[in-house]
């Protein structure tokens, strides 16, 4: 049986909506798929996991039934949807469901994976995964793991950022450093990006999509919806089907630079894109910086405050002792940007 997730030239490209929210809606997200070429997968939500209780919680079977008679409506139409219970896994391959995925709130419980890899264990189900909520790269490494040592082989990891104390204005912060070196430890592993979850605002999903593709990931997973602001489950971040036609449309994979070996051209590709996050990211700390002006001066407060800056200075020096860092280099850099917090908050 070929495998539905394959490292090739073209990017896979899974799109549908966040839920199935009914019959009618499914129906028209679909046929916007089978007719766009570049989309090897339909995704839908049939369980949604709240963060707190009282919202849609999805259709549950009912949404499987629907997604049965897309089956037999177009049967090269290959299907896709999230999984939280061994129960799930059940349905799923009662209704022709072609894979699945372990959404971040389950693959950062060893126990549930470990539950849910026993009930995949010899179906033909392909499977997705996706990064914890934790930024903790060896939850991840677990849970696919888990799902190998079940006897499933067609695995594919998805990047839909992490929850930080600072998101630094995306839903989730994405923490490209941390699917990377997934990548550089599973390099034969298909990495997909969710870019609607790290963005959590449509305006950010093309951006975050080329990104990834800059990365040199192996595919997208993306929401589309025929109404998207008037969704059930995260109207913000869903775009319309002809709004993601257009988005593929402006996507550029990357090929390797053929003048050098592909790994270094790859891993150089890395390092730009790591340099503009840290420029980005510089650039918002000083905007911070100078409102922090501001209020001392409004305040009659002074800029410098010696135990203040002991204090920072402390933590990134055991922060680099930690990580492996030569922490003289952190206390020079962490000094520059010290210094120029200071000229801005002037």
């Amino acid at each position: 049986m070929s495998k539905l997730f394959a490292i090739n030239d073209k990017p896979t490209i899974i799109a549908g909506p966040c839920s199935a929210e009914s019959r009618q809606q499914l129906l028209a997200v679909a046929e916007s798929v089978v007719q766009e070429p570049r989309i090897s997968m339909m995704r839908f939500g049939v369980w949604k996991p709240r963060t707190r209780p009282g919202g849609f919680e999805g259709m549950g079977e009912p949404a499987l039934q629907w997604a049965k008679e897309l089956k037999d409506k177009y049967p090269s139409l290959r299907l896709c949807c999230e999984v939280a219970r061994p129960e799930h896994v059940e349905l799923c391959l009662q209704y022709g469901i072609d894979a699945v995925w372990i959404g971040a709130r389950t693959s950062v419980n060893p126990f549930i994976v470990g539950e849910l890899a026993e009930a995949l264990r010899g179906t033909p189900l392909a499977v997705m995964v996706k990064n914890p909520i934790t930024p903790d790269i060896s939850l991840w490494l677990g849970a696919i793991e888990r799902i190998q040592q079940a006897g499933v082989d067609d695995i594919a990891a998805i990047h839909r950022g992490f929850s930080t104390y600072n998101n630094f204005g995306y839903r989730n912060n994405p923490l490209w450093e941390i699917p990377i070196e997934l990548k550089r430890r599973l390099p034969e592993m298909p990495l997909l990006c969710d870019p609607r979850h790290i963005g959590g605002r449509r305006d950010l999903v093309a951006p975050l999509a080329q990104m990834a593709l800059d990365l040199h990931y192996d595919g997208l997973i993306v929401e589309c919806h025929p109404d998207p602001d008037n969704a059930l489950t995260d109207s913000a971040q869903q775009i319309t089907p002809d709004e993601l036609r257009e988005m593929l449309d402006s996507l550029r994979p990357r090929t390797y630079n053929e003048t050098g070996p592909s790994d270094l051209q790859r891993m150089r590709e890395q390092l730009d894109v790591i340099d503009a996050e840290i420029l980005r990211l510089l650039g918002q700390r000083m905007n911070i910086s100078k409102d922090i002006g501001t209020i001392k001066r409004a305040h009659n407060m002074p800029i410098f405050q010696p135990h203040r800056w002991q204090q920072v200075l402390d933590r990134q020096m055991q922060a680099a002792t930690d990580i492996g860092l030569d922490p003289e280099f952190v206390r020079e850099l962490t000094e520059k940007i010290h210094s120029e917090s200071l000229r801005v908050q002037k």
